[in-house]
């Protein structure tokens, strides 16, 4: 058991190394555990390629999990086995494949988007006027800081997006006046909490000892903070304030769940105390950089590898899919719903 315990602590050091988002690392050692759990608790450097294949040809066949859960599974145990216990697995020839279904994006219409913000009032309308107008997904929409807002140029700048990279999207003219409002109600806001002395935001990674006062900075804050502190992951200073939690994810008008959005990042963390998003739905702009693609595009590429050709499953991490330009013309246009 105490073997156990090293190892998982062992993998979740390896992760942090690397920087992989604190969603990975959870993924990574459930799917760890669970293998563990398969193989009657047996230490993985006693298993191998034939019993990594038993546990994968399990899920497909008996779990009927998803090719992309499948290929989660393979990726985290690519990773124990490559980055952990140092050991370069074989090509994986005889693992049963589950299938994996072509979709269609579910897009909104214009019609539909309008009827779906006039079920919404105050900071959960902007919040989504905010997602379908710039083209972000949820967890980037709420965990936009006041700096990332640069009104004068009609921009906004995403921070630390899929795949760890930035991007600058349009702030569409219509919604200039609300931000502009929500930011003189969260000054207000800012401000009594300063008096209070209440602890300020979460800082990315080591930020914080860099510069000690960033978390009580303006320009630091949550454009959409929650009210009340949570469990958060780690490297975050006990109380600090996060971005808003999403609860209850707006649905599609008569159309029940279809357009239920995906959530990408961290999940909450008991070690520290702050405020933190629990992003369970994303409304998707049918031509932004958050839009609905097929089954098997729309997940991040570190934790669904796409399939190499051939028979096999590759033993080496996958190449991440090109991603096509966000540039469409109609995303130039202004929100006018």
């Amino acid at each position: 058991m105490q073997r156990h315990i090293d190892l998982f602590a062992l993998t979740r050091d390896r992760m942090r190394t690397r920087h992989l988002a604190l969603r990975t690392e959870h993924a990574y050692l459930q799917w760890l555990r669970r293998y563990l759990e398969f193989h009657k608790g047996a230490h993985p450097s006693e298993l191998g390629a034939r019993e990594v294949e038993e546990f994968l040809t399990h899920l497909a066949v008996h779990r009927k999990v998803s090719a992309a859960t499948q290929s989660q599974a393979l990726q985290a145990l690519l990773f124990l086995y490559r980055h952990v216990l140092g050991i370069e697995l074989p090509w994986l020839d005889n693992v049963t494949r589950a299938a994996q279904p072509k979709r269609l994006p579910v897009v909104l219409s214009r019609a539909e988007v309008a009827a779906l913000l006039a079920q919404l009032s105050g900071t959960p309308w902007l919040v989504a006027s905010l997602l379908y107008g710039s083209g972000l997904r949820l967890t980037e929409g709420l965990r936009l800081r006041v700096k990332d807002l640069a009104l004068e140029r009609g921009e906004l700048v995403v921070r630390e997006a899929k795949g760890g990279k930035d991007r600058v999207t349009m702030l569409p003219a219509a919604l200039d006046a609300h931000v502009r409002a929500h930011l003189a109600r969260l000054r207000s806001w800012y401000e009594e909490e300063r008096r209070r002395q209440r602890p300020g935001v979460s800082l990315p990674r080591a930020l914080g000892r860099k510069f000690p006062d960033a978390a009580i900075r303006w320009g630091w804050q949550y454009l959409f903070p929650a009210a009340t502190a949570v469990p958060r992951p780690v490297q975050r200073p006990a109380g600090a304030a996060s971005p808003a939690r999403e609860d209850h994810p707006a649905r599609r008008p008569g159309r029940g769940s279809e357009s239920a959005a995906h959530s990408t990042r961290e999940l909450p963390h008991p070690e520290t105390q702050l405020r933190d998003p629990s992003a369970r739905g994303r409304l998707r702009h049918p031509h932004g950089a958050g839009a609905a693609r097929p089954l098997g595009l729309e997940n991040h590429h570190d934790l669904h590898p796409r399939h190499g050709k051939g028979r096999g499953w590759r033993s080496q991490p996958p190449r991440p899919a090109k991603r096509r330009a966000a540039g469409h013309a109609s995303l130039r246009r202004s929100l006018s719903i």
